[in-house]
């Protein structure tokens, strides 16, 4: 579904090259459950940002479902996104003045959904999160992990094919992380590609695969907790 070929980016400030990825090679396939680890600075976002359209690499070819989308215009970028990808973050990205309600029919508006239809599945989903009971509060009055849930139910009410999540369980206690790694799971189980990056290899370990990065390169992969040197 998802291949990249010698991908690489560079950030540019004034005199400055900052490399972040250097020739990286990819292969992730549908229903795949994949974590990518590495130090600060090592290029995992800026890796989740080019699988998820939001970034655009250097140099290299990027294909999503076999059709080649590291060139194509911003608008054709804008509608694979939408309709492909949802994006969970460490920071939540809640919106303050929206309730938690409002949040998570946000992504349906964007899709014009109907009324009545925003409804029967902005309800469902609070339901299936235990989050029912604070769909009128605002995020400043809910707990990390309930703000942690309502990003993540705002990012599947849409149905994505592919989950992208950047440290979802950072800002999160072990009791709360594991609730968020526990949901990602079971998404997986249900089909969903989910791609997270993660500094704990704990639950990294719940995923099928581990990349691991270096300095932007890919330097081993991990499967069913056996390492292999690339």
């Amino acid at each position: 579904m998802i291949e990249l070929k010698d991908i690489s980016k560079v950030f540019r400030n004034k005199d400055i090259d900052t490399k972040a990825l250097y020739n990286i090679n990819l292969t992730v396939a549908e229903g795949e459950f994949i974590s990518i680890m590495g130090p600060s600075g090592c290029g995992k976002t800026t890796l989740l940002n080019i699988i998820g359209l939001i970034d655009t690499p250097n140099s290299g070819e990027y294909f999503l479902d076999k059709q080649l989308v590291s060139e194509i215009s911003e608008r054709e970028r804008t509608s694979l996104r939408k309709n492909n990808f949802s994006f969970v973050f460490q920071s939540f990205n809640l919106i303050d003045d929206l309730t938690l309600w409002e949040n998570i029919e946000l992504p349906l508006v964007y899709q014009k959904v109907t009324s009545k239809e925003r409804t029967e599945r902005v309800n469902e989903i609070i339901e299936k999160f235990n989050l029912k009971h604070r769909a009128e509060f605002f995020p400043n009055e809910l707990s990390g992990g309930q703000q942690q849930r309502a990003a993540i139910a705002r990012a599947i009410i849409s149905n994505p094919r592919i989950i992208l999540a950047d440290e979802p369980t950072g800002n999160l206690d072990s009791t709360h992380g594991e609730e968020v790694i526990q949901l990602l799971t079971r998404l997986n189980e249900s089909g969903t590609t989910i791609i997270m990056v993660t500094h704990s290899m704990v639950q990294a370990q719940r995923s099928q695969r581990i990349i691991h990065l270096f300095d932007g390169h890919i330097v081993t992969e991990s499967f069913a907790k056996v390492a292999v040197n690339l």
